[in-house]
Parts: structure tokens; sequence; C-alpha cells
């Protein structure tokens, strides 16, 4: 069962609880990029925002026994923060260098770090989170991510 709340009035916040289903991952690509449109993100910061979700509910599913989650995505001035907390202790492992193409592993979240502003995970008293950040509008220094 999923539930859909959003925190504020402004539009400026949205949380999700969910379980992590591999067959749900695009409906929740799709909640994330909506929630991103009604915030006035550039079709750049929707593209990433489904990319990287994409990742992070992957992950849980692969890696966390538990798939109780909470997905939420928050406005911060001009930039979005996605944020999946989950109840694992397991530290995300992101490769300091560009991983090998042949390998079956370990290049999403690489990937995800490369394109987006910032790339983390934070321990909670129940798991961690994992979040990234991307800008609501392009920088004009950086390439396009495609939506």
């Amino acid at each position: 069962m999923s539930v859909t709340e959003p925190l504020a009035e402004d539009q400026r916040s949205y949380a999700w609880d969910l379980l992590v289903r591999p067959r749900e991952i695009e409906r929740w690509r799709n909640e994330v990029a909506g929630a991103l449109r009604s915030m006035g993100a550039a079709p750049e910061a929707v593209g990433l925002a489904r990319l990287g979700i994409s990742e992070l509910l992957s992950n849980v599913v692969k890696h966390v026994p538990d798939p109780r989650c909470r997905l939420h995505v928050l406005r911060a001035g001009d930039a979005v923060l996605v944020q999946l907390h989950d109840r694992s202790r397991a530290i995300p492992v992101i490769p300091a260098e560009e991983p090998d193409p042949e390998s079956p592993t370990g290049r999403g979240l690489w990937l995800l770090r490369q394109i987006a502003t910032a790339l983390g995970y934070t321990e909670t008293a129940d798991g961690k989170a994992v979040w990234f950040r991307t800008p609501l509008r392009p920088d004009p220094d950086r390439e396009p991510f495609p939506a």
C-alpha cells in the first residue's frame, strides 16, 4: 500500500510512504516528475530526478531486505532535494573511478553523482537516507541532461 502525502500547501515539499516493488518504479518516477513540474522545474531537472529515483528505488529492491521506505522531494531555494529513507544501515557504495562498462553493477550511483549537483547519504535512527540534489533550472555552464 502506498500513501501519497503532500507535506506543504505551497507545493514545496512532497512525501510518500511506500513499499518498493520493481513493478511500481515507473509509477514513482512519474510521481517525482509531477512533483518537480509543480515546483516549476525545467525538463532537465525532471529527467535527472526520474533517473535518480529509479536508481535509488532499484538499489532498495536489490540491497534492502525491508521494502518500506519514505520518499521525500523538497524544494530548497532554486534546487530540489530528493531523498529516499530506507531501513538498512548498509552504506551505499559509490565508486570513485568510472566503473567497468562490462560490470553488471556499480554504475548507477556513479552516474548519478556525475550528473546531480550533489549525492550522498545520511544515517538515521532506523536506517539511512540516500539523497541527491539538482537545480530546478539548468546551469548554462553544464551539459544538459535529456528529460
